[in-house]
């Protein structure tokens, strides 16, 4: 693709994303949960997760506001996590911050999530995109 064509699709990604979260209702009793909280710009990620016997991620829910970028970064997180064991899930979380640090990083096991790579070209919003990142590890600690 085109570098405009990229910038493009990424933009239309995470509107779509952010006019339209994906798993975005609440889960009543979950087994994991946590807030996630930017004082700085006041972006909120509340995430609740239920696994299955196996540690599997069976549901994900998060509710949230804020700037379009940590809302649908959430909104595809949540898809991407969905499924996947609770190894897997942390695993997908680092390799996400090695992207948005500029690190190597394995965009297979990314895959949807490499759009969001533009975000590295407006570093305040870096941290934006880490918030629902951070927010897993903290309801899985």
């Amino acid at each position: 693709m085109l570098p405009n064509e990229l910038n493009d699709l990424y933009k239309e990604v995470i509107l779509d994303h952010y006019k339209n979260p994906r798993n975005s209702s609440e889960i009543i009793e979950p087994l994991h949960k946590a807030r996630g909280y930017n004082p700085f710009c006041g972006d909120e990620v509340n995430l609740q997760l239920n696994v299955d016997n196996n540690q599997v991620i069976q549901e994900v829910g998060f509710q949230g506001h804020g700037c379009a970028i940590s809302q649908a970064t959430a909104s595809l997180m949540t898809e991407s996590i969905k499924g996947k064991s609770i190894q897997e899930a942390l695993a997908i979380r680092e390799e996400f911050r090695k992207m948005m640090q500029g690190e190597q990083s394995n965009l297979e096991l990314l895959q949807d999530l490499e759009i969001l790579e533009g975000v590295r070209n407006f570093p305040v919003r870096i941290k934006c995109s880490l918030l629902s990142w951070s927010t897993l590890e903290d309801s899985l600690s």
